[in-house]
């Protein structure tokens, strides 16, 4: 039973000397952000774009693992096209409603 409480041992890294750990690259939930930005909401293609170039810059850096830079820049350029659809909706919806208010200004001022 003993054996049962005892927690599990922590994960070593065998590095070299002048080795570091690397951080675990997000390119997942980046790429997670990215779609739903595209889908849902284009806040979490915000959120995605700028994850998504700070986890590069880090990769480039070298302290970042660059196993997950393809989706991690995929998941990027899915928040940069979430956005950009976002604002174009944002716009087309103040523009259909400023025209709204435009024709009734208009039937107010002819009747």
């Amino acid at each position: 039973m003993t054996e049962l409480n005892q927690p599990p041992p922590a994960p070593t890294a065998l590095l070299s000397p002048g080795q570091q750990l690397l951080k675990c690259h997000r390119g997942g939930i980046i790429l997670t952000l990215g779609i739903l930005g595209i889908v849902l909401c284009f806040i979490c293609g915000i959120i995605a774009w700028v994850m998504g170039k700070n986890d590069i810059r880090q990769m480039d850096a070298g302290t970042m693992d660059p196993a997950g830079r393809d989706l991690t820049q995929a998941g990027k350029i899915c928040g940069i096209i979430g956005f950009v659809m976002g604002c174009i909706s944002v716009g087309g919806v103040i523009l259909w409603i400023l025209f709204a208010l435009g024709v009734a200004i208009f039937a107010a001022i002819v009747s």
